[in-house]
C-alpha cells in the first residue's frame, strides 16, 4: 500500500504526496532538506561572445559615426544596446525549476499535515482491512460498466474516495490505540487497574468490527458490480456474433444444412435477451448496495 491522500486535498498535491512515500517517510521521522541555495549563476558561451565583441563593436561604431555613414553607426549602436539590456534582464531571471524536489516535497507535507497517511500508520491487521477496502474500489472505479455511466460513476468518484480516506483515517487511530494498548499491558497492570482494561479492549474490538463491515459493505457492492462486468462483457460477445449471423445463415443455405443448425444459432438470440436482463438486475443490484454505503 501506498499513500492515503485527503480526496479533498488538490489532485496535483495529492499526486505528489503519493509519488514519494519514502521521502515523507523521512520528514515525518524528522528529516529537514537544507534550505535552498541561492543559484550559482555560470557565464554561457553567448555572454563570453558579447563580452568578447564589445571592443570591436565600439570601435566599429566609432568609426562609422566619424564617417559619412553616420546614421548606420547609430543604427548599430541602439542595436547593440538593445542585444545588451536583453541579456541582461534573462541572466537575472530565476528559473522556477531551481528550488529542490525534495524542498518542494516537505514545504507541501509541512502545509498538509493530518490530511495524508503512510504506510506506518496501519498496524499489520489494520493494513490487511484497508487493502481490501482498497482492492474494492479500484474494482469498481476500473469496471466498464462504471466507465460507461451504468452505476452513478459520477457520484462513485466523490464517494468511494471519500470512503477509503474515512476507513484509512478509523484504521490509523484504531492501530495507533492498539499500539498504546500492547505497550501499557507489556510494563504490566495492577489488579486494580484490569477491571478497566477490560471494557477498553472491548472498545477497539469493537471499533475494528465498525470498520470491517463498511469495508465488507464495500465488498458486497464490489462483487454486484463485478456481476454486471461479467454480463456486460458477454453481452458484448453475444452481439458481435448476432452482427455475424447472417454471413452464417448464408452459408449454411448454400450448403444445405441449414435445417440442422439454425436452432442453435437462434439460441445466440436468447441467450442475448438473458445476458440483458442479468446485467441489469446485476445493475440493480449494484444500485441498492450502493445507497447501502451512504445510509
Amino acid at each position: 500500500m501506498g499513500v492515503v491522500v485527503d480526496p479533498d486535498v488538490p489532485p496535483e498535491i495529492a499526486g505528489l504526496l503519493r509519488s514519494n512515500v519514502s521521502l515523507l517517510s523521512r520528514i515525518r521521522a524528522g528529516w529537514v532538506p537544507p534550505a535552498a541555495a541561492a543559484p550559482q549563476r555560470r557565464r554561457g558561451p553567448s555572454s563570453a561572445l558579447l563580452l568578447a565583441a564589445t571592443p570591436v563593436v565600439i570601435a566599429l561604431m566609432a568609426v562609422l559615426l566619424a564617417s559619412p555613414v553616420a546614421p548606420a553607426g547609430f543604427v548599430l549602436l541602439g542595436t547593440y544596446v538593445f542585444i545588451v539590456l536583453v541579456k541582461i534582464a534573462s541572466m537575472s531571471e530565476v528559473p522556477e525549476d531551481d528550488r529542490p524536489h525534495e524542498r518542494g516535497v516537505y514545504e507541501q507535507a509541512r502545509w498538509y499535515d493530518g490530511r495524508y497517511l503512510l504506510p506506518e500508520d496501519f498496524d499489520h491487521d489494520a493494513r490487511m482491512v484497508l487493502t481490501r477496502a482498497q482492492r474494492a474500489i479500484g474494482s469498481v472505479l476500473r469496471s466498464h460498466v462504471n466507465a460507461e455511466g451504468m452505476l452513478d460513476d459520477a457520484r462513485n468518484a466523490v464517494m468511494l474516495p471519500a470512503q477509503e480516506w474515512e476507513i484509512a483515517r478509523l484504521l490509523a487511530k484504531l492501530s495507533a490505540l492498539r499500539l498504546e494498548h500492547r505497550e501499557l499491558l507489556a510494563r504490566g497492570i495492577a489488579p486494580e487497574v484490569a477491571a478497566v482494561i477490560e471494557p477498553l479492549e472491548r472498545a477497539l474490538v469493537n471499533s475494528e468490527a465498525a470498520v470491517v463491515a463498511r469495508v465488507e459493505a464495500l465488498e458486497r457492492y464490489a462483487g454486484h458490480v463485478a456481476e454486471a462486468e461479467r454480463a456486460y462483457h458477454a453481452r458484448g460477445q453475444i452481439e458481435e456474433l448476432r452482427a455475424r449471423l447472417p454471413r452464417y445463415e448464408e452459408l449454411l443455405a448454400e450448403s444445405g444444412a441449414d435445417k440442422l443448425a439454425v436452432p442453435e444459432i437462434e439460441r445466440l438470440a436468447e441467450d442475448a435477451d438473458v445476458l440483458e436482463r442479468t446485467l441489469r438486475r446485476s445493475v440493480d443490484s449494484a444500485h441498492e448496495a450502493f445507497r447501502y454505503l451512504e445510509s
